[in-house]
């Protein structure tokens, strides 16, 4: 017992002896002359530690530091790059004997950085880096000595009582844009921390630019194992705010729930998404990443609820609001975008949603399959079940060249046209059970450059159906009384045509699509021809031919038709928007008059035929 007792009387002594070296002998403020020497030769800064140093020590050995600042170079909008109001930092000065460090409280508050960049490639970092570039080849030549020993180093522990960096301002400015943009960082927490255990993390931050605000703050727990190496995140929760003009309804909140191992030693990072929402999107998913290659590697998967857009979306007055404001700035040519960013990453992603809703136009059951490797896009499928039909696409978007190509093929199947029309397009025009395909290919991803270098081709079918709009046995029965002498005969009753069937084929080509056998059909009539769209001028050109082969009883006409047998031609002009049909009434006249000359020269034949054959 005696000599445990005089063993702590020593180690008493000891530190009382260090104590009093540190606080009378050993004056940290004696070096700051020298440091701030060192940081001037090195970088041409200019640092200034107004505060003097001092000693903790209880309840363990620190130091406790403020004031401090470091300066940006000269000229620059902002006098200095760094700011520190005070630092405190405490260590358990016996566990270091044996390699263990335990930090009682690491603390930092008012951290102010400023950095600001120019057009001429100046910015705050400007010297900062200069000693470490010489002494890079040095560092090479030693790397397959000492890369093996620096790998296995391992901390026998590392406790950390607690750190708090609080109060943190970082203020980015651009010259180029001219605007500044400032991240607050309110605190940054670590609770009680030791190797290979889990601790509580925390933050809490905003940033503020110029049309926009974003508030975040989150909650969890991490562990690193005593390598280093690995990192786990788990319970991890999130919560973002954005505000702004230029944010849907000016208010957004984003809140999620995820966790993250993170492996350096192979190269591999797994995030699981537990939950997700987007005001009322809801979603969760997962994905890992592969970064030991030259590009990293990206399997993900995402599964949505109901997604519902249409708060998203800028309404009409927003929208005619910017369309005034861009008609009066002039308009800068297009660009292609710059895809060179597709060969960052190769990714493999599959999605999936119950149902997706754009303002009136609903879609349920979303499927996506999509790879990204060499820069190349490929969406191997895209289904969805819309309107009692079914969607079926594929594309391709190759981003290697600086004018990217792509191809696609889409499919759709058993969909009712109208209400897709009018959800989507607010345009009444056409009805039925509609069936259409499309293959094309394309270059350039300039809106106009779209219309004028895609080439397509494809077909189309609606069955039962109807054109609104237009009702060609009511133009039919006015031009039969007109010839019949009733000039003052007026289309009545609704505007629409019903069919059993429309069918055609087209093709598209510099802006130009092509339609060369449209052919409907009804009890009715016929309806054939051609013609073209232009979708540069939105331009409609269409010549057919009408014929009666029933009776017009079905659509409101009371006897048998007069006209059975004689092509009508009948026309579609104006533009998409604002379709015109017309009926020629004067190529209905000479058909009619050529009509029945034939037959009255037919009946003098006959005629002549009975007398000559009775001679």
């Amino acid at each position: 017992m005696k000599f445990v007792k005089w063993l702590a009387i020593v180690f008493a002594s000891l530190f009382i002896l260090l104590i009093a070296y540190l606080t009378f002998i050993f004056d940290p403020n004696d070096f700051k002359p020298q440091i701030v020497e060192a940081v001037k030769k090195q970088t041409g800064r200019d640092l200034l530690i107004n505060q003097d140093l001092s000693w903790t020590f209880f309840p363990s050995i620190g130091i406790t530091l403020g004031d401090i600042s470091l300066s940006n170079p000269k000229g620059f909008k902002h006098d200095t790059m760094l700011k520190v109001d005070g630092i405190v930092a405490e260590v358990a000065l016996v566990p270091l004997l044996s390699k263990e460090v335990e930090i009682a409280q690491l603390n930092l508050d008012g951290l102010t950085l400023n950095f600001d960049s120019y057009k001429n490639g100046r910015s705050s970092m400007d010297g900062l880096t200069a000693g470490s570039e010489k002494g890079s080849d040095k560092a090479e030549g030693k790397a397959d000595t000492s890369g093996a020993a620096q790998g296995s180093v391992q901390l026998s522990s590392l406790n950390i009582g607690g750190i708090a960096i609080t109060n943190t301002q970082v203020n980015l400015y651009d010259e180029a844009t001219g605007q500044v943009q400032a991240l607050s960082l309110e605190s940054l927490t670590l609770g009680e921390f030791a190797l290979g255990q889990f601790a509580d993390l925390g933050y809490k931050f905003s940033m503020t630019q110029p049309d926009m605000k974003v508030s975040s703050q989150g909650k969890g727990q991490i562990k690193v194992d005593t390598s280093l190496a690995k990192i786990a995140i788990k319970d991890f929760e999130i919560e973002n705010t954005l505000e702004g003009d230029a944010i849907p309804n000016k208010r957004m909140n984003i809140n999620l729930t995820t966790g993250l191992e993170l492996d350096n030693n192979a190269k591999t990072m797994a995030l699981v998404l537990s939950s997700l929402n987007i005001e009322q999107i809801k979603a969760q998913g997962k994905l890992s990443v592969n970064y030991g290659g030259k590009v990293p590697d990206v399997v993900a998967a995402m599964s949505f609820g109901d997604i519902d857009v249409t708060p998203f979306m800028a309404k009409d007055e927003a929208a005619k609001g910017e369309d005034k404001t861009a008609e009066g700035k002039a308009s800068a040519p297009a660009k292609e975008p710059d895809l060179t960013g597709m060969k960052a990453v190769n990714l493999k992603l599959d999605l999936d949603a119950k149902s997706v809703v754009a303002d009136k136009i609903k879609t349920e059951n979303w499927l996506m399959k999509l790879t990204l490797k060499n820069g190349v896009l490929d969406v191997s499928q895209l289904s969805a079940d819309l309107y009692q039909g079914k969607l079926l696409a594929s594309a391709q978007l190759d981003g290697r060249k600086p004018v990217a190509s792509y191809r696609f093929n889409k499919k759709i199947s058993g969909i009712k046209v109208r209400p897709l029309l009018t959800d989507a397009a607010k345009v009444d025009m056409l009805a039925g059970t509609t069936n259409f395909e499309v293959a094309g290919t394309g270059f350039s991803l300039i809106p106009d450059n779209i219309k004028r270098n895609l080439n397509a081709k494809g077909q189309f079918e609606v069955a039962d159906g109807a054109l609104y709009g237009v009702n060609i046995p009511q133009m039919l029965r006015d031009a039969k009384a007109k010839l019949g002498g009733n000039l003052n005969a007026a289309s009545s009753g609704e505007k629409k045509t019903d069919f059993t069937s429309l069918t055609g084929s087209f093709t598209m080509a510099k802006g130009i699509v092509t339609n060369p056998d449209l052919n409907m059909a009804s009890p009715l009539i016929r309806l054939q021809g051609k013609g073209n769209v232009n979708l540069l001028s939105e331009a409609i050109d269409y010549a057919l031919k009408t014929s009666v082969v029933g009776s017009l009883e079905g659509q409101g006409g009371a006897e048998k038709d007069v006209l059975y047998g004689v092509d009508i031609p009948f026309a579609i002009g104006g533009t998409i928007g604002e379709p015109k049909f017309s009926l020629d009434t004067a190529a209905l006249f000479d058909a009619k008059l050529k009509k029945e000359t034939e037959k009255a020269t037919d009946e003098l034949k006959d005629k002549l035929f009975k007398k000559l054959g009775g001679l």
